[in-house]
């Protein structure tokens, strides 16, 4: 590997690690997508509460944190921004133990949309690097390995 950590071929034909270049791939992806969203006002956390709420309106906030993979209280702070920013609105009045109705605003849908173009604009990049039917068979075959790991 090179200091940038560009794969340059297995050492003395050593095999190469199918599961090292999926995490390298993935940190670049992401790193890239997330530097798009901050452009957009947005990180990743908020895009993909935005994401979820938009597909499910009305989840709570330990749903989404669930889904998240982090705690309600990231979550909590998560939406707030987001309530700042006009993006998310609570629906309920707030009070311990009540669940919160949470939609987002039109002001919302915008920004999720830019994420989304930040998101087209990655996988467009991708696709350039290796051609529409690698492509095709790389979204294939990461779901079916994604789907495989399940834990």
């Amino acid at each position: 590997m090179t200091d940038d950590a560009t794969p340059s071929g297995p050492p003395d034909g050593a095999a190469v690690s199918p599961s090292l270049l999926l995490m390298m791939l993935g940190r670049r992806l992401r790193e890239q997508v997330e530097a798009g969203l901050r452009e957009q006002g947005l990180s990743m956390r908020h895009f993909s509460a935005l994401g979820h709420l938009a597909h499910h309106p009305g989840l709570s906030y330990s749903e989404l944190a669930r889904r998240d993979g982090i705690t309600a209280q990231s979550m909590q702070s998560t939406l707030r921004q987001l309530r700042e920013l006009g993006a998310v609105e609570l629906l309920t009045e707030p009070g311990r133990g009540r669940t919160a109705d949470l939609q987002v605003t039109e002001a919302g849908q915008a920004l999720l949309e830019r994420g989304r173009a930040v998101l087209r604009a990655a996988d467009q990049r991708l696709v350039d690097a290796i051609g529409n039917e690698n492509g095709e068979l790389l979204a294939g075959l990461v779901l079916r390995a994604f789907v495989g790991l399940k834990q």
